[in-house]
C-alpha cells in the first residue's frame, strides 16, 4: 500500500539512520545491488531564454549579450560524434528558450542526430521548451510532441518541474509554464509513447509539506501512464542566481539524503531515483546510493546549468572511474540506455 501524504511528511523526522535503512531496504527490494549508470554526454545548445527563473544561473535573457551563444547544428553533430566515438549511448540536450529558433530547428538536428548515430538514444527537451515550442508554432502540444517523435526523439529529461505546487512555483519562476502545463506536457508523451524522467528542485523557500505535494503530483501521474522512468531530486544552488540572493547557502547533506530517502519510499511507482552526482557532489551522490537511489546518472561529460550555479564537481567522470565508484560502495555497476536497457559490467 503506498504512504499517504502524512506518511510521507512523518518520515522526514524519523532519525536519520532508520529512515536511511528502511529507503535503501527497498531499493534492494527493487533493484538489488545494482547501480545503474549511463555512457553519455549532455549538449545545453544555447543560453539564451526568453525567461528569467529566479534560481537560474544559465540563461542569458538578451540574444546580443556578449555571453550568449546559440549553437549552429554542424557544432551540435560535432559535440554528439565526439561523445559517441568515446562510447555514449545517450544524447541529453536541453537548452534555453530562444526566440529566433524556428521549430525546424529542433525536427532538423533530431534528424540529424538520428540519421549520424542511428543506435544512440536522443534524450531531448524539456516540458518548457515543449510549451515554447508549441506556443512558438501555435499547435498543441501533442502535434508538437509526435512531430518530435518522428524526427528521432526518444526519451524526455524530467527539468522545469522545479516545484509543481502553484504557491511556490509563482515565486520562483511566475513566467515558466504552470505545473499544471508541466504534467499535461508529461502526460501527452507519455500516451504518444515517449518515456519521460520527473525533477524536483529543493532546498529553497520551500517547505516539506510542498515536496511531498509535489511527489504527490507525480506519483498520480505515474498510476495514470506509467510513463516515468526516474525521479531526481536537484538541490538548489544559491550562486549567480537572483533566488541566492535570498537562500544564501546550500541545504545540508542530511536534508539532501533524507528527501532522496522519502522519495525513494513515497514514489513506490517510478522504478528509479536517481543521485545526479552533478549537483549533489560525488562523495554526497555515493552516500545517497545507501539511501534508496539506485542510478548514478552518467559520465555526463560536458555541464553547464548547474556549474553555473556554483556546482563544484567535475564536469565529467570517465566510465571506468564511474564503475570504480559504485563497486568501492559494495555495489554493482550496471550500464543502462535510456530505456534502462542494460549489461552488467562489474570490475
Amino acid at each position: 500500500m503506498s504512504l499517504s501524504t502524512t506518511q510521507a511528511i512523518e518520515l522526514f523526522h524519523l532519525p536519520f539512520q532508520e529512515l536511511a535503512t528502511l529507503s535503501n531496504d527497498f531499493k534492494e527490494e527493487l533493484h538489488g545491488k545494482n547501480v545503474f549508470w549511463v555512457c553519455n554526454r549532455q549538449i545545453n545548445y544555447t543560453n539564451v531564454c526568453c525567461l528569467h527563473c529566479s534560481f537560474c544561473a544559465f540563461s542569458k535573457i538578451k540574444k546580443d549579450s556578449s555571453l550568449a551563444y546559440n549553437m549552429s547544428l554542424a557544432e551540435i553533430s560535432a559535440k554528439a560524434k565526439e561523445a559517441v566515438n568515446l562510447g555514449a549511448r545517450e544524447l541529453h540536450i536541453v537548452g534555453g528558450l530562444h526566440p529566433d529558433n524556428l521549430f525546424s530547428y529542433y525536427t532538423d538536428m533530431l534528424k540529424m542526430l538520428r540519421k549520424d548515430f542511428l543506435g544512440v538514444n536522443l534524450k531531448c527537451f524539456t516540458a518548457v521548451e515543449i510549451c515554447h515550442f508549441a506556443k512558438q508554432e501555435n499547435r498543441s502540444v501533442e502535434s508538437i510532441l509526435a512531430e518530435l517523435k518522428d524526427a528521432g526523439l526518444d526519451t524526455m529529461p524530467g527539468g522545469g518541474a522545479e516545484i509543481l505546487v502553484p504557491e511556490i512555483r509563482e515565486k520562483i519562476c511566475g513566467q515558466k509554464e504552470s505545473g499544471d502545463e508541466w504534467l499535461y506536457v508529461h502526460r501527452a508523451a507519455h500516451k504518444l509513447g515517449i518515456p519521460t524522467n520527473a525533477t524536483m528542485l529543493f532546498g529553497h523557500i520551500e517547505s516539506i509539506e510542498h515536496r511531498v505535494k509535489h511527489l504527490s503530483m507525480l506519483r498520480d501521474l505515474q498510476s495514470e501512464t506509467g510513463g516515468f522512468l526516474a525521479f531526481l531530486p536537484l538541490v538548489f544552488l544559491p550562486q549567480n542566481n537572483a533566488l541566492g540572493r535570498q537562500v544564501k547557502n546550500r541545504t545540508s547533506e542530511e536534508d539532501i539524503l533524507r528527501t532522496i530517502a522519502v522519495s525513494r519510499l513515497f514514489l513506490d511507482n517510478i522504478p528509479h531515483i536517481k543521485a545526479y552526482w552533478v549537483q549533489l557532489g560525488i562523495e554526497t551522490a555515493l552516500k545517497a546510493l545507501h539511501c534508496g537511489a539506485s542510478d548514478l546518472d552518467g559520465t555526463v561529460m560536458e555541464e553547464k546549468i548547474s556549474h553555473s550555479a556554483g556546482a563544484n564537481s567535475p564536469n565529467e567522470i570517465n566510465a571506468t572511474r564511474l564503475q570504480e565508484l559504485i563497486n568501492h560502495q559494495g555495489l554493482v555497476p550496471v550500464e543502462r540506455d535510456a530505456f534502462y536497457k542494460f549489461s552488467t559490467l562489474s570490475l
